[in-house]
């Protein structure tokens, strides 16, 4: 599980897609390496992911068909910036929301507004999500835990603070962008419940 508080300090150094699989070399400040071990779990643009090699400054990990279809990773390449994050540890302060790495789907950027010291970003998602998307929700985007500020038909919008656009990669987005996104994962079962009644 992650919070969605996320660093956007890493890059990919190195990534080779065969097919649909993907080995990427991810790499990263010597301080989010600490202490790593072989196995761990880290939420890389939001995707969970497993550590298969590291060094001080670096890690490697392989995606299966299924992510290389459900995230933008197959459209990345050498040097683009990345959101990371470590797993929860046990008495850690949640400060974002709970997030499980298990992206949704992908969603592509509509539009982009500047509101003083704010930037609003408009997302196009796909149908399948509209009943776990609400406004006030939560959502994590590339990993980053947001917070819906207003939705209808199949566009959502969130705000960036200074903040968020400072450490995340999130104020590189342009429109038609694509991000990982997932949903509230009590909206999922909310939404679950509610079609066995129909």
């Amino acid at each position: 599980m992650f919070s969605g508080l996320v660093r956007g300090d890493a890059r990919i150094a190195a990534i080779d897609k065969n097919d649909e699989t993907i080995v990427m070399t991810v790499a990263c400040q010597p301080d989010f390496t600490k202490n790593l071990q072989i196995g761990d779990s880290i939420a890389v643009n939001g995707t969970c992911l497993t550590v298969e090699q590291y060094t001080d400054t670096s890690f490697v990990v392989t995606m299966m068909p299924q992510t290389y279809q459900k995230t933008t990773f197959k459209n990345l390449d050498i040097n683009a910036q990345l959101n990371v994050e470590r797993s929860l540890q046990v008495g850690q302060r949640l400060e974002g929301h709970l997030v499980t790495g298990h992206i949704d789907d992908i969603a592509k950027v509509t539009e982009i507004r500047t509101n003083e010291n704010a930037i609003e970003v408009w997302f196009a998602f796909p149908t399948r999500l509209k009943n776990q998307i609400v406004a006030q929700g939560s959502i994590a985007i590339n990993g980053v835990s947001l917070t819906v500020m207003d939705t209808h038909d199949n566009v959502f919008s969130v705000g960036l603070i200074p903040h968020t656009q400072d450490e995340t990669n999130l104020s590189k987005l342009n429109v038609d962008s694509e991000v990982n996104i997932e949903t509230d994962i009590l909206s999922k079962y909310v939404a679950k419940n509610l079609e066995k009644r129909i």
